[in-house]
Formats: C-alpha cells, sequence, structure tokens
C-alpha cells in the first residue's frame, strides 16, 4: 500500500495519472488486483492510497525488480510536485481473507 498527501491544487493531474494511464501491472505474474483510493481532505492535502494485492510476497518482489516496473515508473518525480512528500510505503502479509457476498465498485 501506497500513502499519498496530494496538494489540493494538483488533485486534478494526481487523478488523471493514476486514472488516466495503462496499468502495466497486469500483465505483471502473481499481480491480482490495484485500487486507487481517495481519503477525506486534511487542511493542507488530500489523502490517497493505492494498494495492490498480490499472489505471494515473492510475486511481488519479482515485479519491484522486473523491467516492467521500471517502464511503468519511467518519469515519476519529474515536473512539479504533486504531493507534499515522497510515498509513504507498508507492506502486509494476508493472514486471513473473508470475503462478503458482493463485490466492491
Amino acid at each position: 500500500m501506497n500513502r499519498f498527501k496530494v496538494r489540493p491544487e494538483k488533485e486534478a493531474e494526481f487523478k488523471s495519472r493514476w486514472l488516466d494511464r495503462d496499468i502495466l501491472l497486469r500483465t505483471a505474474p502473481g499481480f491480482l488486483m490495484i485500487q486507487f483510493m481517495r481519503g477525506a481532505p486534511a487542511s493542507d492535502y488530500i489523502a490517497y492510497a493505492s494498494q495492490t494485492v498480490w499472489a505471494s510476497r515473492e510475486a511481488y518482489d519479482a515485479w519491484r525488480k522486473s523491467e516492467l516496473f521500471h517502464v511503468a515508473h519511467k518519469g515519476m518525480g519529474q515536473g512539479q510536485a504533486l504531493t507534499l512528500e515522497k510515498r509513504e510505503f507498508s507492506g502486509y502479509d494476508v493472514l486471513r481473507t473473508v470475503a462478503g457476498q458482493e463485490e466492491a465498485a
């Protein structure tokens, strides 16, 4: 999971980068899902997060070391900053999953 503190005046550009680009992840071995989420606005930023789900930690680690990863992230961090600080990453191992009767929108 990556968390971002997006500058309010840069929100449209930040969202566009996430919503309008091709998701190269879908071709990575072991990739299961990605979610892009908007949180509540704070006084000086708007919270966003991205969450990916992988078949295994090994699959995720292989993605991070792959050429596909470098292609997908080419040019990131270039230009004017859209966030207040660098993204905050947290990685978790799933201990239990309980599925509901409906899928999320």
